[in-house]
């Protein structure tokens, strides 16, 4: 009599398990994208990650897999009743590891890799063209007590320094990028984040960059405000004012110097997606246009997607969700901006010998 109680026990909480999974509001079905289909055996034709739409789609979804792997955590979820599994199964991808910070348990990254043997049940015995082999993706912020501390830590760090190096993700997230990419190769790595994340891809992505590791990075709504960008546009634009004055002077033209930077022959460049929202005022500032790098015919800024919708509220505007929503209309706005050509600039800076040519 008492196993039977005990199965019927069991079999009642499976039961509540699987119908709080398919009612919850961050389930897959509930709150994911509609009108996107899973990799099949069609992709080996014409492959979906081909197109830029569906590719920042499911990289989105795969970020938002790493906060369900810590409210899952949080929330005390088994494999039975987990959410965050269902957002990287359709598209044939599989968790590797995840990335704990270690100040409090949270996790705040994850690696997912190509899931060839879920691919081949589908008849999808190659991977797709253009399908990274593996994603890093990287949260943002939780306003949830078991995280915030940390995580509001590591934002007023940026909001002080405009640098993330300091933190323990910084480090940690680095690690793991440099690792995926001595195992598959750089050309079949992609690194993303959504706000905060976000910030931590565009700098450890950087970071890679400068020793000459290039991946492809997808950024959703990054940070842009930070009170050493502020007292720099400040700096940035007394030093323009004084040039005006000096150009008026006399010998004002000798005087002058080279404003720009040319990029040798050949010179590699990172150049980032952004999604930004130009109501969202944390990563709006991506859009100012760098118009003076644009008239010297400069680059190594970042490939730009604005999203304008009219008036949303904050979170609507910063959220995740708007960009595999069904109405996610993208203008592709520009190659530089002010910010991301300021942030990029060191990849980009070489010594004075490399810069002029060689007098013989």
């Amino acid at each position: 009599m008492g196993k039977n109680e005990d199965a019927q026990g069991k079999k009642q909480k499976s039961s509540k398990n699987q119908t709080e999974r398919g009612t919850h509001p961050d389930a897959f079905h509930v709150s994911g994208p509609r009108k996107v289909a899973s990799v099949n055996w069609r992709d080996l034709l014409s492959s979906s990650w081909k197109d830029p739409n569906y590719k920042r789609t499911v990289i989105a979804c795969f970020i938002q897999a790493v906060y369900l792997l810590e409210l899952d955590r949080q929330e005390n979820r088994n494999d039975e009743n987990a959410l965050a599994p269902k957002w990287w199964t359709p598209f044939k991808y599989k968790l590797v590891k995840t990335l704990i910070d270690e100040r409090d348990g949270s996790i705040f990254g994850a690696i997912l890799e190509w899931n060839r043997a879920s691919a081949m049940a589908d008849f999808v015995f190659i991977k797709p063209n253009g399908a990274p082999t593996a994603v890093l993706a990287l949260r943002g912020t939780l306003l949830k007590s078991p995280t915030i501390r940390r995580d509001i830590e590591d934002d007023l760090r940026f909001v002080a320094w405009e640098s993330l190096e300091g933190s323990i993700r910084f480090s940690g997230g680095l690690t793991a990028l440099r690792s995926i990419c001595n195992k598959y190769g750089s050309s079949n790595v992609c690194i993303a984040g959504h706000s905060l994340g976000a910030g931590f891809a565009l700098q450890i992505g950087r970071a890679a960059a400068k020793d000459g590791v290039f991946v492809e990075a997808h950024l959703y709504n990054p940070p842009s405000v930070s009170l050493t960008s502020s007292l720099r546009t400040v700096g940035e634009r007394a030093g323009d004012m004084w040039r005006r004055v000096r150009s008026m002077l006399p010998y004002g033209e000798a005087q002058k110097g080279v404003e720009g930077m040319i990029l040798p022959a050949g010179t590699k460049q990172w150049i980032p997606n952004l999604y930004v929202n130009d109501s969202d005022y944390i990563c709006c500032y991506y859009s100012d246009r760098d118009v003076a790098e644009e008239r010297r015919g400069g680059s190594g800024g970042g490939k730009m997607f604005v999203r304008s919708k009219g008036k949303q509220t904050f979170l609507e505007a910063h959220g995740l969700q708007q960009w595999w929503s069904d109405d996610s209309e993208l203008q592709m706005a520009m190659n530089n901006s002010t910010l991301i050509s300021r942030q990029l600039k060191s990849l980009y800076t070489f010594p004075s010998s490399e810069q002029s040519p060689n007098k013989n």
